[in-house]
């Protein structure tokens, strides 16, 4: 496949009006940036807050003023962080042991009550193991629960396969009115948990193991369920992020830079429902997109922009993820950079 590609007329400094590239050497180009970025997350928390912890800091401070939150989980309350709700509020947080598909049952009641319950636990085992409970209990009677999936995606590292949930979006994807989050910082984080309490109707809130960067502003930053946020304009190609990812996203935009590439970068917070309107003009100004997702390719974010665009401004997406693989073992950052 050939593609007309502003990127190499800028990239080799041609005066032609219109340069092919390969698809497959646009790909690589583009890789190499990611490459080429410094990795800015970490297991060590550091300055920079771990998704988690900013999960389990956001119910505690908002547990305050909303007494109806209920936080449950699943024998894993000082691995998702939800110990710091259970410590200022022990009367209103539920063990449920390690039985998942019972917690979110369990959550399903408690919403039916009026309560607003929080079901935490590792993202393999709330989207996995529980999925046909979410899916009959929760997503089929549209009842208000909220589900916290920490150690999403391959940045659960050394733990495997087998703990690397990497399909996780695309299945809350096809439960009918389910909403799935995604933040990328500390700021957006507990934004996103306080949206998610507002909101009336299931959520799924994903949260990666890794401390990432905080580039959000919390005097200034302003979340909005379902609207996408322009980091950086580019009208070269541009360049989807979500989640962990998106800190990345930024750092390779300056690596092409360097290159003469004018890469854009938008942050999508929030997978569905998608920012259709913001991803199709990002698709008519730059004429390329490319997503990155620590998630599978199949099914994640990288497939909702792509139906996306084929229903108004179909343009090359190129997908940047988990391949159709199952996760390795190793360090996190080397299999981000993988």
């Amino acid at each position: 496949m050939l593609i007309m590609s502003k990127i190499i007329r800028a990239k080799y400094k041609k005066e032609d009006d219109m340069i092919f590239i390969s698809h497959l050497d646009l790909q690589r180009l583009l890789q190499r940036a990611f490459r080429r970025a410094k990795i800015n997350l970490s297991y060590s928390e550091g300055f920079n807050p771990h998704p988690k912890m900013s999960y389990g800091n956001a119910l505690a401070e908002l547990g305050k003023e909303h007494a109806d939150v209920v936080v449950l989980d699943a024998d894993l309350a000082g691995a998702t962080k939800t110990a710091v709700f259970m410590k200022a509020f022990p009367e209103r947080h539920i063990d449920c042991g390690i039985a998942e598909a019972n917690m979110m049952g369990v959550a399903a009641g408690l919403a039916a009550c009026g309560k607003i319950p929080f079901a935490s636990t590792f993202a393999m085992f709330a989207a996995g193991r529980a999925y046909e409970i979410v899916r009959n209990s929760i997503g089929y009677p549209g009842l208000n629960v909220k589900i916290g999936a920490t150690h999403a995606g391959i940045s659960v590292g050394e733990d495997g396969a087998t703990h690397q949930c990497n399909e996780d979006i695309a299945l809350m994807r096809t439960i009918p009115g389910m909403t799935i989050i995604n933040p990328a910082d500390d700021v957006e984080a507990k934004s996103a948990v306080e949206a998610a309490i507002l909101h009336n109707g299931p959520v799924y809130l994903r949260f990666g193991r890794l401390a990432a960067p905080v580039f959000n502003d919390k005097e200034t930053y302003k979340f909005e369920m379902g609207k996408g946020i322009t980091l950086r304009e580019g009208d070269d190609i541009t360049i989807i992020a979500t989640g962990l990812m998106v800190s990345e996203a930024v750092a390779a935009s300056d690596e092409l830079k360097k290159e003469g590439i004018n890469a854009g970068v938008i942050n999508i917070h929030t997978i569905k429902p998608l920012d259709k309107e913001l991803i199709c003009r990002a698709a008519e100004d730059s004429g390329i997109l490319m997503t990155v997702e620590e998630h599978s390719v199949i099914g994640g974010l990288g497939s909702a922009v792509a139906e996306a665009v084929t229903e108004c401004y179909p343009v090359p997406v190129i997908k940047i993820g988990v391949n159709d693989e199952y996760g390795h073992s190793g360090p996190a950052a080397d299999l981000l950079k993988e």
